[in-house]
């Protein structure tokens, strides 16, 4: 399932096989969360570069689970790739009604019922939908928070890693930015019998230098021949630097977002299309993306300015392609033992073009 290949320092290439396919590691994983990358057909997410998809069990639950149960989720999404599915449990503190317990989420159904998700029952939706990794339910805080809630955080969701173990399975570790509550959890999740392990509860608030702190921690107590996703990270910065804190998978809906409120990703730097008196020709040189050989970026600022339609969808493809641009090189530096800082200047990280 993964395959550690390389090292250099801290930083990891590797493989993950599954659903019949291989997936170089580092990589990057966009958000397809009610079964759809916004905006774009399967096949364009796919010839931007992308092999994984993150989908997100809960959504899938409360409104399509007939569908997804009697088509299987890669048919229902014509996904030909691998499919993760996120258990929800972050959406307890995402615009959802619920409720925490310690027996598991108890959610407000669309038709206004309630329906308890325990560590299994979540566990057995995923694995009914035909996901190729399922994501264990955990208790994530709402930042911030104060440290009894995060000890409390920290205890539910190491008891429901142990009633959620199993092959296909990802943990996902918790802790806050508590140093020793992230080694606790770490530990004690090392032991037991995943396939993959995540860390959890960052880029919710806290400052950046402690959330790459807490991944330093996570990983380094970590199993070495286990993939470690990082979840909800996405800016090229912090991929970057957690990649040189070992971590091997990343989704986020960073990229896919700002291009649809008109902010896309070039060696030049960040370009905010709806800006006025945009011109020239080309968007990226160093994009091969079909929304750069097609279009100018004259053409693409005035389609947004326009508010058309086509413009969401050719920024997301050509921001979906950068990232996956990114992550090819990262890779590259990793197993040449380059220097992953450098591709900062490459890919116009933290400049913008004004």
């Amino acid at each position: 399932m993964f395959k550690l290949e390389y090292v250099d320092g801290n930083a990891r290439y590797g493989v993950i096989n599954a659903h019949g396919i291989s997936v170089e590691t580092p990589v990057f994983v966009p958000v397809a969360t009610k079964g759809v990358v916004r905006t774009l057909l399967p096949e364009e997410a796919w010839d931007a570069g992308s092999r994984i998809v993150i989908a997100n069990a809960l959504h899938l639950y409360m409104r399509a689970f007939p569908m997804v149960i009697k088509h299987g989720i890669h048919d229902f999404m014509k996904w030909k790739g691998i499919i993760l599915t996120d258990s929800g449990g972050f959406q307890s503190i995402k615009n959802f009604p619920a409720k925490v317990t310690d027996e598991g989420v108890v959610f407000t159904m669309p038709d206004g019922s309630r329906e308890i998700f325990t560590p299994e029952r979540s566990i057995e939706i995923q694995k009914s939908m035909g996901s190729d990794f399922a994501y264990m339910l955990d208790d994530c805080p709402k930042y911030p928070y104060g440290r009894k809630r995060v000890i409390k955080s920290v205890k539910r969701t190491i008891e429901w890693a142990r009633r959620s173990q199993g092959e296909g399975v990802f943990a996902i570790a918790q802790g806050g930015v508590d140093e020793e509550l992230r080694k606790k959890c770490a530990l004690e999740m090392a032991e037991m019998n995943f396939s993959g392990y995540a860390v959890g509860g960052l880029s919710i608030g806290e400052p950046k230098e402690m959330m790459h702190r807490m991944v330093e921690v996570s990983t380094s107590l970590l199993p070495e021949d286990k993939p470690r996703h990082l979840m909800g990270v996405g800016s090229p910065q912090d991929i970057i630097n957690a990649v040189k804190n070992g971590i091997d998978i990343f989704d986020s809906a960073f990229p896919t977002r700002n291009a649809r409120h008109g902010t896309i990703y070039t060696s030049k730097g960040k370009i905010n299309l709806k800006r006025h008196g945009i011109k020239g020709d080309v968007i990226d040189k160093a994009c091969d993306c079909y929304t750069c050989r097609n279009y100018s970026l004259e053409h693409l600022s005035y389609l947004f300015r326009e508010k058309e339609q086509l413009a969401l969808r050719l920024a997301t493809i050509h921001n979906l392609r950068y990232m996956n641009r990114l992550m090819e090189r990262i890779r590259e530096e990793i197993r040449n033992g380059g220097d992953t800082d450098k591709l900062k200047e490459e890919f116009g990280i933290n400049k913008r073009v004004k």
